[in-house]
């Protein structure tokens, strides 16, 4: 695409998303049922209009801003193009204009389903990334004054990949949780350095504005004004502490404040990079791919960073398996230090839900590195963080030097801010659901408003579960409501009160025999979705439990507002809030609730289930691709291989048995399934898990060889073990 027709065809492709966006938005007036389908197209697609406005803006520019990289993509904008085309013909209402002519806006119907949407929002993510890719290549290099010339043996394999739907190194939704690595092989030829990013994983969706977050709530106009105040007064105060941490207990609205201040940050150009930590998502879980995150986001916005990371890849193409003391230092504080970018830059960092990191040395030690970024000099690196106070984090912040840090209490804040906000959520949702729901315009009155909004203080996980329960369709918005101000007057905790009026109606009418037999299915499909270590879809929950879809979708069919439950059966069921879990492990609980979920027990049967799909006859086995050359590197086998030989029941089972295991404490003895299994699945093991890129992670058989040594019970042969690890060692080439 030469420089006159590379100009003409995205301005082409960049109407073109405009007309789609401006169609998505006629359709969400009009379409109540697909609301969210519609906001995810048309979201893509703006993402995509913005990347292309920005390539616009430099193509018109002066002549020395060549985008070499770029021009070089024709076919993937020939690929985009065609695809908005397809779509904008399907969005087209021309088959319907004479209703149109009388109806109006009304016969307009969504010509979508969902998993033709998620489809085709996969397929332009890919666009927008490889063109975004080339982008900001081109950027880096215009911003350090070089000429940039792109490696057309890249350029090709990006193509390549693009076309296999690998570029982003994805895999199905329902993908457990594993990392995702940036698809890049960067050739700067004045500098005749080489950049291979793909070494550096990151998590997937750990980012404020990924595709697992774009659904979760941000704050309403006219709430949190004054926390909203004194955040972006630290952020821009130069002499202001390096560590923003923001504190509370479950409920208080922490993700919903940090979600809302990145965007800020980020319609600023002031966001750096952000992490989101979660429990039971897989990387967003524990720390081992945040330094390596926080990296790929930073170097999208510190020109000259890249070659910094390029230095310490080359040096240790292992960094992304080394301490996270050496990756902070290696990725972040030396290149930062050695970035010679001509003027200060001010960036923050955002980190949400701190305490839902897994090991508590991991917790304390991400504090002590974060607190070194106060003596960068060219780099201005802030860092926001909320947690719960949590003792490894109090810890943590107390080990800091004297002005490291200042802190906000959320649950101190003044009551009266608290129930002023609240009250805006509940005027807000519950206008919504009287609309949507053709309720009188006296619904739900004053008064419930303000003992709903009582109830709730200072708990907006409560407004936004009772929300989500008063609106399901499948029940009377009415009768729901009342249900739920019946607990004003009940001695229960602010928990109870937010899960008890959902949860109780499954036991209402039942008998002795039938309520035993509910709460058994309800431990085993609602208690292993709270304690799985990464989410998995209702197909593959059933898989990995042995129970029928019908059952669990039976079971989930209740709880739609405290599980987010996708009508796609192959998409992952989520947890909206942690608490949830929190109220269901609660040990206090224990005997006296029908809803207790045993934590031990559970992961115990599920270590089980692991290793009965495992050793079964859809599970593991030699050659489990079926490749015709044993010796075929993994970069060499296409993922749809992967992804059909290692479905997502399997994969899970893979990385997360030995958790499970460990959780369970439980130990290995002689003859037993884990030592049966380990004697004839081990080196089958290793294969899957060399196939799915989590080799790594089998370095846990350590901890479970002492565990049979510390039994004096089962052995393993040393031929066996020395397989093994010369497997282990070739997997990571």
């Amino acid at each position: 695409m030469d420089g006159l027709s590379g100009v003409a065809s995205v301005i082409a492709v960049v109407d073109l998303s405009a007309k789609i966006v401006s169609r998505c938005f006629q359709y969400s007036v009009v379409v109540k049922n697909a609301k969210k389908d519609i906001e995810s197209l048309q979201g893509e697609v703006s993402r995509i209009g913005d990347v292309l406005e920005r390539a616009k803006k430099l193509l018109e520019g002066p002549k020395e801003m060549r985008l070499l990289t770029f021009q070089k993509l024709s076919d993937s904008l020939k690929g985009c193009s065609a695809q908005l085309e397809e779509l904008n013909r399907r969005l087209e209402p021309s088959n319907t204009r004479k209703v149109m002519s009388r109806l109006g806006a009304r016969a307009l119907k969504w010509p979508f389903t969902s998993k033709e949407v998620e489809k085709i929002v996969a397929n332009l993510e890919r666009y927008e990334q490889t063109l975004s890719l080339a982008l900001q290549v081109d950027q880096t290099g215009l911003m350090l004054n070089l000429d940039q010339k792109t490696d057309n043996c890249w350029l090709l394999s990006a193509q390549r990949r693009r076309n296999r739907g690998q570029l982003k190194g994805q895999q199905p939704a329902d993908s457990c949780g594993g990392a995702t690595s940036i698809p890049s092989m960067l050739f700067n030829n004045n500098l005749h350095q080489k950049i291979d990013l793909a070494k550096l994983p990151i998590a997937n969706g750990a980012s404020f504005d990924s595709h697992m977050e774009e659904y979760n709530a941000r704050c309403l106009a006219n709430t949190r004004v004054e926390l909203r105040r004194q955040i972006t007064e630290w952020a821009e105060d130069s002499s202001g502490k390096p560590i923003f941490w923001l504190n509370g207990m479950a409920g208080t609205g922490k993700s919903t404040i940090a979600r809302t201040i990145a965007q800020s940050f980020a319609d600023k150009a002031q966001l750096g990079a952000s992490f989101f930590f979660k429990k039971g998502e897989g990387d967003r879980s524990n720390a081992s791919r945040f330094f390596t995150t926080v990296a790929t986001d930073l170097m999208a916005h510190v020109p000259g960073l890249i070659s910094g990371i390029m230095k310490a890849i080359d040096a240790d193409p292992a960094i992304s398996q080394k301490a996270l003391k050496d990756q902070f230092e290696k990725l972040i504080l030396q290149p930062l230090s050695e970035t010679n970018y001509p003027k200060a830059l001010g960036l923050i960092v955002v980190i949400d839900a701190l305490d839902e990191c897994e090991r508590d040395e991991d917790v304390r030690t991400i504090l002590q590195l974060l607190s070194r970024t106060k003596d960068l000099k060219l780099v201005s690196l802030r860092v926001f963080v909320t947690s719960r106070p949590e003792l490894p984090i109090r810890l943590g912040f107390k080990q800091m030097s004297d002005g490291s840090y200042q802190d906000l209490v959320l649950h101190e804040v003044p009551k009266e801010a608290i129930e002023h906000d609240i009250a805006i959520f509940f005027e807000y949702e519950l206008a919504k659901i009287r609309e949507e729901r053709f309720l009188p315009l006296e619904w739900p009155g004053e008064r419930s408003i303000q003992t709903l909004v009582r109830m709730a203080i200072p708990l907006f996980i409560f407004a936004a579960t009772a929300c989500r329960f008063v609106g399901e369709t499948i029940g009377n918005p009415r009768r729901r409501l009342n249900d739920i101000l019946k607990y004003e007057t009940e001695d229960v905790s602010r928990l109870d009160i937010t899960y008890l009026p959902i949860l109780n109606p499954l036991f209402a009418i039942q008998g002795e025999k039938e309520k035993e037999k509910l709460s058994k299915e309800f431990r085993e499909i609602v208690g292993s979705i709270v304690v799985l270590e990464s989410p998995l879809s209702i197909a593959s929950l059933a898989h990995l439990l042995k129970v029928p879809k019908e059952d669990i979708r039976c079971r989930l069919d209740s709880l739609h507002s405290i599980l987010s439950i996708h009508i796609d059966e192959d998409m992952p069921v989520r947890l909206f809030h942690l608490s949830f879990r929190d109220f269901l492990v609660d040990p206090q609980k224990k005997g006296r609730s029908p809803f207790w979920v045993d934590k031990r027990e559970t992961h115990k049967r599920l270590a089980s289930k692991c290793l009965e799909l495992l050793s079964g006859p859809e599970g593991l086995r030699q050659n489990i691709c079926r490749l015709l050359n044993p010796g075929t590197l993994r970069s060499d086998i296409d993922e749809r291989t992967i992804a059909t030989c290692l479905p997502p029941g399997l994969r899970y089972a893979c990385r997360y048995w030995v958790h499970h295991l460990e959780q369970s404490d439980c130990h290995i003895h002689n003859g037993d399934p884990i030592h049966l299994f380990l004697q004839k699945y081990l080196l089958y093991w290793l294969e899957a898990m060399s196939l799915i890129g989590e080799a790594y992670k089998c370095i846990h058989i350590t901890s479970l060889s002492a565990s049979c040594q510390y039994q004096r019970a089962a052995t393993f042969s040393r031929p066996h073990h020395l397989r093994a690890q010369l497997i282990y060692h070739n997997t990571l080439d």
